[in-house]
């Protein structure tokens, strides 16, 4: 992989981690993988990070899903539920594939690499 590259998802990976959205489970492999970069285990930790970022990342229309439910309300307040639906509606109009917070975000520029990453 080129340092380029190597360089792009350490930041994303960070933008990622430091993501109030993101998850306990990425936010551990994406701390493994940046402690393997440059390392024997590289390659394996670039291949589970990549199969956990796969796993959490949300759909637009995931989002839009689950931030006009009942559920979603909960989570986020009646307002903010509301206002997070419309954004998402906004967004997937203008062509996004996936969810609007930054951990997905970040993941959205991550996986586009994972043919190089993987190689």
């Amino acid at each position: 992989m080129s340092e380029k590259a190597i360089e792009q998802v350490k930041e994303n990976v960070k933008a990622m981690m430091a993501a109030p959205s993101c998850c306990a489970e990425a936010k551990a492999a994406g701390e493994k993988w940046l402690k393997a970069v440059g390392t024997a285990d590289e390659k394996r930790e670039t291949a589970a990070l990549i199969k956990e970022l796969e796993e959490d990342v949300t759909t637009i229309d995931g989002l839009i899903a689950f931030a006009s439910s009942a559920d979603g309300e909960k989570v986020f307040g009646k307002e903010a539920a509301a206002s997070m639906t419309k954004s998402a509606k906004e967004a997937k109009a203008k062509g996004e594939k996936y969810c609007i917070c930054p951990a997905c975000q970040a993941i959205a520029k991550i996986l586009p690499l994972k043919g190089e990453l993987l190689k």
